[in-house]
């Protein structure tokens, strides 16, 4: 019976460790349906107080409000998705066009009833939980996992830089705006040190050092090992109108990242950078091979378009699941590449199968338009696919390697 116990601390732990604000933030955060679906598949050797145990943990995950309303979401960790309900009827869980992925195991005399599977990875699943033959709850449910590298990740002998932040609301080119930067300094930076810079869009969710990306864990280790050179990020949120709250959906991004034009290249030149440079001593290299600049999305376009308009600035591009489609002209790009001269820049590009596809164009079509585009001016580029769906999943896993493409003649 130990390893039961075993599972339903560590099931405990998952939910009741988190600092408050991940828990709010995240509603059930650290849940762990695969610890959920090792319980359940002995469920039957579970004695009546573990499993009394592993009621409460559900109720706790889910949410009993939720779960009495029948809205309590599938919850997904890796490859496996995690339903609950509460119902006196026996219940499962369908798939929009009738397969059954399982029958839901009953915990408790209150009606609680739950499932965990292994789904397909790259799956976009849409579901119902029926409960005595009728529909109860719908949802869908995104797997998409990906494994890290060792280079997405720390290690006790690499130094770590630190990540310094303020507040920017004095902006000139975007007006009534205010957002969040975020810096990174590599580890034992002095004032006045020559460095490499790297500009990164939708900022504060890729210098999170446990969130998807990792891009400070990336850059430690990278450092260390020489592969890129030393470099301060600039982690750069897109701009909130003064009205909005922080942590509201930043009314300004579309505008800011979607437009072309010189706009936002000329908010970097002449305000973050300088600031940045103020503030912490930065010295950046002069050269535009020394200077990058990356987002995913429309933040993917935002970084071309900075450096196409200014390429005596930036002389490279990071860019995943780019947005060069037609919500503010950029579809124009491929034809643009083919009839511009060549500009000195080198292109990094990814996206995936999975992408979108809807009125405002194929983000898959799109990015490889551009693929062929800059094959056909002889550009230094790279293009990699997967399977990726929308997001930064995807680009995640492999930044390490995309940033030594990037950076491999540069020390």
């Amino acid at each position: 019976m130990r390893f039961y116990a075993i599972l339903l601390s560590g099931l405990l732990y998952w939910v009741t460790s988190l600092p408050a604000q991940e828990k709010s933030k995240n509603g059930a955060a650290g849940f762990s349906p695969a610890l959920l679906k090792k319980a359940l598949e002995s469920i039957a050797q579970i004695s009546v107080e573990e499993r009394q145990k592993l009621h409460d943990i559900v109720i706790r995950a889910f949410g009993m409000t939720n779960l009495a309303q029948g809205r309590a979401p599938a919850k997904i960790e890796q490859k496996i998705v995690a339903w609950a309900i509460l119902d006196s009827q026996p219940a499962s869980v369908m798939s929009e066009d009738g397969m059954l992925i399982g029958e839901m195991i009953p915990l408790g005399d209150d009606g609680l009833q739950v499932l965990a599977r292994e789904m397909p990875n790259f799956s976009d699943i849409r579901y119902r939980v029926e409960a005595g033959g009728k529909p109860r709850m719908a949802g869908s449910a995104r797997i998409e996992h990906y494994d890290y590298s060792a280079d997405s990740l720390p290690h006790a002998h690499v130094a770590k830089g630190r990540l310094e932040k303020f507040e920017w609301k004095n902006s000139g080119i975007f007006p009534d705006t205010v957002r969040d930067v975020t810096v990174y300094l590599p580890a034992n930076h002095q004032t006045g040190e020559e460095t490499c810079l790297m500009v990164w869009q939708d900022g504060s969710r890729h210098a999170e050092p446990h969130g998807s990306m990792r891009v400070p864990v990336v850059f430690d280790n990278l450092i260390h090992q020489k592969a890129m050179p030393r470099t301060i990020g600039i982690f750069i949120d897109p701009g909130r109108k003064l009205r909005q709250k922080p942590g509201e959906k930043a009314a300004n991004r579309g505008f800011e990242y979607d437009s072309l034009g010189d706009a936002y290249v000329r908010f970097l030149l002449a305000e973050i950078i300088p600031e940045v440079e103020k503030r912490y001593g930065a010295n950046f290299r002069r050269t535009p091979a020394a200077r990058a600049i990356a987002g995913g999305s429309s933040g993917g376009i935002c970084a071309f378009t900075a450096a196409w308009e200014r390429p005596d600035q930036f002389g490279k591009v990071l860019s995943w699941v780019g947005s060069f489609v037609d919500l503010r002209g950029g579809n124009a790009y491929p034809s643009l590449i083919r009839i511009t001269e060549r500009k000195p820049l080198r292109i990094y590009l990814l996206d995936g199968e999975n992408d979108l596809d809807n009125p405002y164009g194929n983000w898959p079509l799109a990015n490889k338009q551009m693929a062929a585009a800059l094959k056909y001016m002889n550009y230094d580029f790279r293009m990699d696919w997967n399977q990726c769906f929308h997001g930064s999943k995807g680009m995640a896993p492999v930044l390490p390697d995309a940033l030594r493409w990037l950076w491999r003649d540069v020390r």
